[in-house]
């Protein structure tokens, strides 16, 4: 197991000065002091002045906040977790490396090795210093190419919010500013749409030149829109584009786009499915849940109904994937 380093922030010393004041009431003529009744509650149960400390509060899971694939697979990961406690990566069921969560409950991870070529899916787990075990509801699943001049994808996912891109692209506008990354459907079936413009950009999303919801790029430029409207299952044309402030277009990117149906789309929620992203296609999906792009032929015959090209996929399809739990 490679070991991970821990950048710990420094812990500034507390002094806590415990102070004793008396108080004295007097008599009428000021001179004599009177020790203090007891003061009694509203249920007739002697007042002793102590408040009750406020229910602590649950201890949160674990966290990515960054996480870096270099070409050759060396890596950097960081997060928070709570103060104190040893947090684990883990790789498809194995711990590769370990850190400490300093006083701020942020930790670091740089790995010994160079992560393989191929695809896997981390994901964390703290020890709190009273041997609590907290898992992590985020995974990051990371693509490193065998080619060494491509980009490693790096995706951040969480149950119910949309998938995140941490490195890689999807379908990218002219210009290489206004991307879109990924395509998924919340538990209601909803459609949602995400990727990354200029901080505070406007992006306008069309489903077959019908404007079907807007969003505002935040402070890192990410945008995330569900559609606002209904879209049929079938093949659409999408479009984002940023606009200026008068509603100009500054920037634009199209692609097809399959709407599933709503039986297909509970069944994403099960093991055993995909979600069409933009860029994936099926040599890559099998690569990544086989070992092998040339085992693209099993997803090809159990979705060939689906599927009229091998080479033409769109984002947003869904596809039986055997095999692998469905």
């Amino acid at each position: 197991m490679s070991r991970g380093i821990a950048v710990i922030g420094g812990i500034a010393a507390a002094l806590v000065v415990l102070g004793l004041a008396y108080f004295l009431f007097f008599a009428g003529d000021g001179t004599d002091p009177v020790p203090p009744e007891d003061t009694v509650s509203q249920t007739g149960e002697p007042d002793t002045g102590e408040v009750a400390d406020p229910a602590a509060a649950e201890p949160e899971a674990p966290t990515f906040d960054i996480v870096r694939v270099e070409r050759d697979g060396q890596t950097v990961a960081a997060g928070r977790a709570e103060p104190g406690s040893k947090v684990r990566l883990i790789d498809n069921g194995t711990v590769i490396a370990e850190a400490m969560a300093d006083s701020r409950g942020e930790w670091v991870i740089v790995l010994d090795e160079p992560l393989e070529t191929g695809d896997r899916q981390l994901r964390l787990e703290a020890e709190l210093p009273d041997g609590t075990l907290l898992n992590s509801q985020q995974v990051v699943s990371i693509s490193v190419p065998v080619d060494p001049n491509a980009e490693a994808l790096v995706v951040l996912q969480k149950p119910d919010e949309p998938s995140r891109v941490l490195q890689g692209t999807g379908v990218v506008a002219d210009g290489g500013t206004l991307t879109l990354d990924t395509v998924d459907y919340g538990e209601d079936g909803a459609v949602i749409f995400s990727g990354r413009a200029p901080a505070d950009a406007n992006v306008r999303i069309y489903v077959d030149n019908q404007a079907s919801g807007d969003a505002t790029a935040d402070d890192k430029g990410r945008w995330t829109v569900t559609a606002t409207r209904p879209i049929e299952p079938g093949v659409h044309e999408l479009r984002v584009d940023q606009l200026d402030a008068q509603g100009l277009v500054l920037a634009r990117l199209e692609a097809p786009f399959e709407r599933a149906t709503a039986e297909e789309v509970a069944m994403v929620l099960q093991d055993g499915k995909v979600v069409i992203q933009p860029g994936n296609n099926l040599w890559t999906i099998a690569q990544r849940l086989y070992g092998s792009g040339y085992q693209y032929t099993v997803i090809y015959q159990a979705n060939k109904g689906e599927i009229r090209d091998p080479d033409l996929i769109y984002p947003g399809q869904v596809f039986e994937t055997p095999g692998t739990g469905g």
